[in-house]
């Protein structure tokens, strides 16, 4: 199972606009149903922030997210649309309670 956390930080006028697209992705995953994959996306109080995490079931190390056009779309201006970057973390789990 991989485990990952994305941050970014959008710049202020172009927050709807990543919004939107990540709502597309989300429109696509729900279309497409792909197995094994666990996905939510997070906007912090401030508005621009944005936290990403996904799991991966198997050990095939494919993840479903980069077959989709609108993941293709969400990343094609990213480093535009940032006023921080994305910072990309594998996450090791301490504990949990219902997570998958």
């Amino acid at each position: 199972m991989r485990r990952v956390m994305v941050r970014y930080k959008v710049k202020p006028d172009r927050a709807a606009e990543n919004e939107a697209l990540v709502r597309a992705v989300y429109e696509e995953l729900a279309q497409s149903q792909p197995a094994g994959l666990h996905y939510a996306t997070f906007a912090l109080e401030d508005g621009v922030t944005f936290v990403h995490l996904s799991t991966l079931d198997g050990e095939d190390g494919h993840n479903p997210l980069t077959d989709l056009e609108a993941f293709a779309r969400f990343q094609q201006e990213i480093g535009d649309r940032c006023e921080e970057g994305p910072v990309v973390a594998q996450l090791r789990e301490v504990g949990s309670f219902q997570w998958p």
